[in-house]
């Protein structure tokens, strides 16, 4: 319903567990087996001689230093630039007007109908019903598109086609109120606060 980069998120999760696995399988077969701690002692040794001998032929003139550590700072840096864009990226779309239309009395400027005002009223016209364990609504702007987000949690035993369409018919007045159609995505949520709500459950 957002902006998340959720196919980049998936990607990205999928290859970090694809790493945690392949350390873990190793660090198993480090404990477990002798031969592959003898090889791995083998490999490390040699990978270790390696970058000592690296750092060593890249040392600036007349120091000790070497400018490796210069490169693997701006390399480092990078990476923590990508992940806080990677993070601001998270979670982008929400708006907080639903409506905005010039004024139609030919005065300059625009009437704007605030996202607050449709979530506080769906969320009103929801909050005391005894079956379901939550309500949550949230506005969001998909491709120069308002939209509307409804997330319920109802409890066990409710039908949700039911639901659903008493959802709808609530966004359709509030759509009368507002004087515009607006696509909304109805999610019938689920979780151990619908089946433990201390409300009592309809069957």
């Amino acid at each position: 319903m957002n902006n998340t980069p959720r196919v980049l998120n998936r990607i990205l999760i999928g290859f970090l567990g694809l790493g945690l696995l392949a350390i873990g399988i190793l660090l198993m077969l480090l404990a477990t087996v002798p031969a592959v701690g003898t090889w791995w002692h083998e490999w490390a040794g040699g990978l270790l001689n390696s970058w000592l001998e690296l750092f060593a032929r890249t040392q600036f003139p007349g120091r000790q230093e070497s400018w490796l550590w210069l490169a693997i700072c701006l390399v480092l840096a990078a990476m923590i630039g990508a992940m806080v864009a990677w993070v601001a990226q998270q979670g982008k779309g929400r708006t907080s007007l639903i409506a905005a239309e010039e004024d139609p009395g030919g005065v300059p400027g625009t009437v704007g109908i605030g996202g607050g005002v449709a979530e506080q009223a769906l969320r009103a016209a929801l909050a005391d019903r005894p079956d379901l364990a939550g309500v949550t609504v949230a506005t969001y702007k998909i491709r120069g598109e308002t939209a509307l987000k409804i997330r319920v949690d109802p409890r066990q035993g409710v039908a949700p086609h039911t639901l659903a369409a008493e959802v709808s018919s609530l966004v359709e007045a509030l759509d009368a109120v507002i004087g515009k159609r607006t696509p909304v995505l109805i999610h019938l949520g689920s979780g151990a606060r619908s089946r433990f709500g201390r409300a009592e459950r309809v069957r």
